[in-house]
Formats: C-alpha cells, sequence, structure tokens
C-alpha cells in the first residue's frame, strides 16, 4: 500500500509517476458539463490521469434496498481516488443521501474544506483564509431514525470516541502539515454534554500532542457569531458532522459561495473529492454552469496524489481567468459560456 503523509498544501499520498487511474462520477444536473470541463483543463495541462467514469444512479440490491451500484463501489476501491460532481438527493420519501451513502461506504472520514479569498472577486470579507474539518461519517447524520409513536419521532446522535480520535488528530497533523497556527474544536458540550463531550476531549487529548499549535474550544453559534464579524479570527476548525456541514457552508459564503469552493473527503485507504454545490437543473445543459468549485476539487486531488506542479499551473491559471474578469460565467458576474471559461483556462496553461 502506498505511503501516507502530509506535506505541502494539503493532505497527499504517494503515487509512481506513471499515469495514475482515476474514478470520474460525473453526477445530476450540470455534473456531466463540469465534470467534461475539468477533464478538457486537465488534458491541457497534460496531467498524468486516466479518468474512469462510473454511474452511481441507485439500484436495487438483493435486500431489496436501494443502493450504490456495484461496479462504482469496484472502481473506487481498485484506484482509491475519486472525482466526483452534485449528486441529487429526492426530499423525504424514504431516500437516503447518495453522498452520505458514499461517505459511509468508503470510510471517508474527514471533510476537508478550505475557504480562502480569490483575488479579482470582490465580497463583503478580504483575506479569509479558514479550513473546515469535518467528522464525516456519524453525528446526526448517523441515519438513525424512528418512529416511537405516531407524530412522534426519534433521531438518534452518535458520537464514539475512534471517529472522534481519528479527526481530532486528522486536523492536528493538517494543520502541522501546512503551517497553521491553530486549531478550534467547535461544539455544544454545554447542552449535549455526553456525546459533544465526548468528541471535545478526544480534541484535548490530541491537542496535547502538538504543544506547538494553538488550541482552543468555542461554541458553535460563537463560532458562527464571530466568523461573520472577524473571520480571521480562525485558522482551522474540527468538529462533528451536522456542525460541520453547517459552519462549512457558512465559510463558504465569506468568499462568494460554494461555486468556487473545494471539498475533499479523505479516508484510511482514498479519497473522494467533490464539488458541494447543487446540481442546477434549471440550467443543465445550457452551457451556463460555473465548474470551478470542481475544478479546485481536483487540484486538491492532485495534491493529494503528489502531482503538485499540475495542480498549481491548473490553480494559477483558474485564479489568473477570475482576476481577469474577461471570461466568467454568469455566477461569477460574466457572461461567458462554460465552454468559454473552460477555453481560456486551457489557453492560460498553455502559456505558462
Amino acid at each position: 500500500m502506498a505511503l501516507r503523509k502530509l506535506v505541502g498544501k494539503q493532505l497527499i499520498r504517494s503515487f509512481s509517476s506513471d499515469s495514475k487511474l482515476v474514478t470520474l462520477i460525473p453526477g445530476d444536473g450540470i455534473g456531466p458539463e463540469i465534470s467534461s470541463a475539468v477533464q478538457k483543463i486537465f488534458s491541457a495541462a497534460q496531467v498524468p490521469i486516466s479518468w474512469e467514469t462510473v454511474d452511481v444512479t441507485p439500484v436495487r440490491g438483493p435486500d431489496g434496498q436501494m443502493g450504490i451500484p456495484q461496479e462504482a463501489i469496484d472502481s473506487v476501491n481498485r484506484n482509491t481516488v475519486g472525482l466526483k460532481g452534485p449528486l441529487m438527493t429526492p426530499v423525504g420519501k424514504g431516500h437516503r443521501s447518495l453522498n452520505l451513502a458514499l461517505r459511509k461506504e468508503f470510510n471517508l472520514y474527514a471533510n476537508v474544506r478550505p475557504c480562502r479569498s480569490i483575488e479579482g472577486y470582490k465580497t463583503l470579507y478580504d483575506d479569509v483564509d479558514v479550513v473546515t474539518i469535518r467528522e464525516n461519517t456519524e453525528g446526526e447524520y448517523s441515519g438513525i431514525e424512528h418512529e416511537i409513536v405516531d407524530g412522534v419521532v426519534q433521531s438518534i446522535k452518535l458520537i464514539t470516541e475512534p471517529a472522534s480520535k481519528r479527526v481530532a488528530e486528522f486536523a492536528f497533523k493538517y494543520a502541522k502539515a501546512n503551517g497553521r497556527e491553530k486549531v478550534t474544536a467547535v461544539h455544544k458540550a454545554n447542552i449535549m454534554r455526553m456525546s459533544d463531550g465526548l468528541f471535545l476531549r478526544c480534541c484535548r487529548e490530541a491537542a496535547e500532542k502538538y504543544p506547538d499549535i494553538k488550541f482552543e474550544e468555542k461554541y458553535l453559534d460563537t463560532v458562527c457569531l464571530n466568523m461573520v464579524q472577524d473571520p480571521s479570527e480562525y485558522d482551522v476548525l474540527v468538529m462533528p458532522n451536522l456542525y460541520g456541514d453547517i459552519l462549512s457552508d457558512l465559510c463558504a459564503g465569506l468568499v462568494g459561495g460554494l461555486g468556487l469552493t473545494p471539498s475533499g473527503n479523505i479516508g484510511t485507504n482514498g479519497a473522494i473529492f467533490e464539488s458541494v454545490h447543487g446540481t442546477a437543473p434549471d440550467i443543465a445543459g445550457q452551457d451556463k454552469a460555473n465548474p470551478t468549485a470542481l475544478l479546485l476539487s481536483a487540484v486538491m486531488m492532485l495534491r493529494y496524489m503528489e502531482l503538485g506542479q499540475f495542480a498549481n499551473k491548473i490553480e494559477k491559471a483558474c485564479f489568473d481567468t477570475i482576476k481577469d474578469g474577461r471570461v466568467l460565467t454568469g455566477d461569477l458576474g460574466g457572461k461567458a459560456k462554460c465552454s468559454e471559461y473552460t477555453d481560456e483556462i486551457c489557453r492560460r496553461i498553455v502559456d505558462l
């Protein structure tokens, strides 16, 4: 098994210099369009990657339950690295999130979302540079719910010591490897004394191993308040699943939204990188989609795979295109098509 290690700007994993096969899950809605854009940009940068495209449309298994197709599971298990576009989950009717199913299937225990201001794209906040690290497998998203009596539903929040220790230690390793100075544990242990209390204890124990990293504990509501007042108060934040879902989206809003925010799900034996915005079915197939979030997630993927020289080139071409401001999609304030924006990034890559 390849050696896992932390270096550079992202958690990465060592691979040989040979072409690497990566699982591609295009997703729903605009997913196929933005996935094609990323493939085109990777081709322009001559990234030594081959794509194995798979479909994760739910299928009925032998037990009668709907689940991920076995072909998709086998592909990710073989390749250990995947890139995923947005997936649609129907609301209600007992449908389980496919995103959650993928995280559970491959034990992708840490969700990492860097939120950094992009030069040339003005928001209400300048110089934001925050990383949220979210426990990805349990908490309120464990899917343990039942109806006690008519009209009374109970949902169980599951917090375990092994999962809490694992993500806490990941956060401090990430901070140390990336030159970060502080880790903030986000919790509500004043209310949920046992569950959040356990998570907080695991964070304290991890902090003892990294005396060079400043550690603090903050209530979720306090962090939300402080974040919109002064994001520079925070550096790396680690938290249970639900809090991470909320706070990572809040941080994305500081830098321009989910359309500009990369995301990686790191597991014990692999990782899946993804765009975390919606499927935008209203503009699907119209060449209007913005592929930036998926592209920056793919840049995270390249650093994970120790292909940093390609990651740096693609990232620079993307940021230079946004900074220039001439060829931008509608959500970025421009009038360009997805294909035109993609071509501009490709042109800049070739010129580098």
